[in-house]
């Protein structure tokens, strides 16, 4: 019986009610600011890095700091920009394709998307009554053909490319700035650069690993190992700038 104790249907029940999964943390622009985060925290690091191997000065980080933040913010903006729009373009053009289609080769189509349907696991008859019904209603039966046989979504359901890309340009800024921050706040109490290099590195890892539970939180992984990772990337790109650095002060000769 269906509701015998110990029963595989009751017992699964009983398992998918004390594990519910995560549910992922959705936002229209969440996975902009966190990416473009992490992207800016890691350039910025890396190049204070590589300068203070260099033994450059506070006003040399500061300056080459904000300058390549803010050139690397309006270009990762732009490509985002572009990439947004382009994609809405095609997904455009791909929905005048797939109405032609539907117009010109109706049975067609409803076919493909019959198949699709059983592919996924349903019955040939609720396929059917599916693909019927959505036959009715032109606009509904076109968005359904594009996103079964080509994946893409209607254009008017895509981010707006220019938000996509304004975001993208203040979570750059405003992450970039965690490394630049600590010689700004140690200014007025130390003179020494070393000290003002250490405190960029606390506040990059406290950056990367806050951004790195924001990634785990969005996709549902582990808060522990996606901030480890995120730190281990950040060191990484951050020793190896420094040892380009010290290689061209110390080896090479490269003098300021």
């Amino acid at each position: 019986m269906a509701d015998e104790k110990g029963s595989p249907l009751l017992d699964g029940e009983i398992m998918e009610k004390r594990e519910r999964p995560k549910r992922p943390w959705n936002g229209e622009f969440v996975k902009s600011i966190v990416y473009a985060g992490l992207d800016s925290i890691v350039t910025s690091f890396s190049l204070i890095s590589s300068i203070s191997a260099g033994r450059l000065s506070s006003v040399d980080v500061l300056v080459l700091g904000f300058a390549n933040l803010i050139a690397d913010g309006i270009s990762m903006a732009f490509g985002d920009y572009v990439s947004s729009s382009t994609e809405r373009d095609v997904a455009a053009k791909e929905r005048l394709v797939t109405r032609w289609e539907v117009n010109n080769h109706q049975r067609l189509q409803q076919q493909e998307l019959l198949q699709h349907y059983e592919e996924l696991g349903m019955s040939f008859n609720d396929a059917t009554t599916i693909v019927n019904i959505f036959s009715k209603y032109s606009d509904i039966f076109v968005d359904e053909n594009m996103a079964a046989e080509k994946g893409i979504l209607p254009p008017e359901q895509m981010d707006k490319p220019w938000k996509n890309g304004l975001v993208t340009f203040v979570a750059f800024l405003v992450f970039g700035c965690a490394p630049i921050l600590a010689f700004i706040i140690l200014i007025p109490f130390t003179h020494n650069d070393t000290i003002k290099f250490i405190g960029a590195c606390v506040l990059s890892a406290l950056a990367l690993a806050f951004l790195g539970i924001a990634k785990a939180k969005i996709a549902g992984q582990n808060y522990a190992l996606s901030a480890a990772i995120t730190l281990l990337n950040g060191a990484l790109a951050g020793a190896a700038a420094y040892a380009v650095g010290w290689t061209l002060r110390n080896v090479a000769g490269l003098e300021g």
